[in-house]
């Protein structure tokens, strides 16, 4: 299984009272963000700052991922040398186009890891895949080297993108193109096995709303969800780790698996319903996660 983050929450704008408190959560990835939240006079030092945060910090469990600027900006190749120096363990990599920029991304990287003597292949990539119209169509060819460990996409700049006045309907649910490029970008991380990261929930006093968004992106696959403020991290952690319900069904089924093999049957009723491989598939999954998470 690869690299699970439940939670991966934004760091904004290289803010060292930001990351304190950043660091005092449960997100299991945290997000230096290089990009929206740098104005562009202030980008040179912010990279400046976060570059000491990965030689200087302690990030102890949490994950540390840069979100880079987009390729076709004049901060994204300082941005990925400068902090190669002491590297993440990711990039979070804004607005692609086209897969033949995560190839371009990924060379820089590998270039970088032999000058500064690190790992081959250490530092993985997590790509937007949707925030652009032209990022949409190719959301299935993303993930299109190793480095690549998780996908994700974005709303919010696929709607500025499209000159879409709002992505969602009145009832706070996807309008369809949205919802498309949800479900594909679900589809891309399970087709290349790599994790689907779903995007952010911008209301952030709406707690009740963001249970709702994580409840449907993980009944269709996801594991895991982005972050804008400290007070979302709980409610995303615990809606994307398995309940000891759902840990307990999961060993109780592969248990009468066992027994019903036995007897030569691989389709059996189990709590009044029919059950059969793709119910197994789903239980192995449940404990692997739960495994991964050092949950149950």
């Amino acid at each position: 299984m690869p690299r699970v983050r439940r939670c991966a929450h934004f760091v904004p704008g290289a803010s060292e009272k930001m990351l304190g408190k950043a660091l005092a959560t449960a997100a299991d990835c945290l997000v230096l963000d290089l990009e929206d939240a740098v104005t562009p006079e202030n980008k040179d030092s912010a990279r400046v700052e976060i570059c000491r945060w990965l030689a200087d910090v302690d990030f102890g469990r949490h994950e540390k991922t840069v979100r880079i600027n987009p390729l076709d900006t004049p901060w994204f190749r300082a941005d990925v040398e400068a902090t190669m120096v002491n590297p993440p363990d990711s990039y979070l990599v804004p607005k692609l186009h086209h897969p033949a920029e995560v190839r371009l991304i990924d060379r820089i990287i590998t270039d970088l890891e032999r000058q500064h003597g690190h790992t081959l292949g250490g530092v993985k990539l997590i790509v937007l895949a949707t925030e652009t119209a032209s990022g949409l169509l190719n959301t299935g060819d993303m993930p299109c080297v190793p480095r690549v460990d998780a996908v994700t996409w974005g709303a919010e700049d696929l709607s500025a993108a499209l000159g879409a006045k709002r992505n969602r309907d009145d009832t706070g649910k996807y309008l369809p193109l949205f919802e498309h490029a949800r479900t594909m970008t679900m589809i891309s991380a399970a087709a290349h096995g790599v994790q689907p990261l779903d995007t952010v929930f911008t209301d952030v006093t709406d707690a009740d709303g963001l249970r709702r968004d994580c409840r449907e992106s993980a009944a269709i696959g996801y594991t895991g969800k982005i972050s804008i403020h400290p007070s979302q991290i709980d409610i995303i952690n615990e809606e994307f780790t398995p309940s000891a319900e759902d840990i307990a069904t999961a060993r109780e089924l592969l248990e009468e698996l066992e027994v019903q093999r036995a007897q030569g049957k691989m389709a059996f009723r189990f709590r009044g319903k029919m059950v059969d491989v793709p119910h197994f598939t789903q239980a192995r999954r449940i404990l692997d996660l739960a495994d991964t998470l050092g949950v149950g």
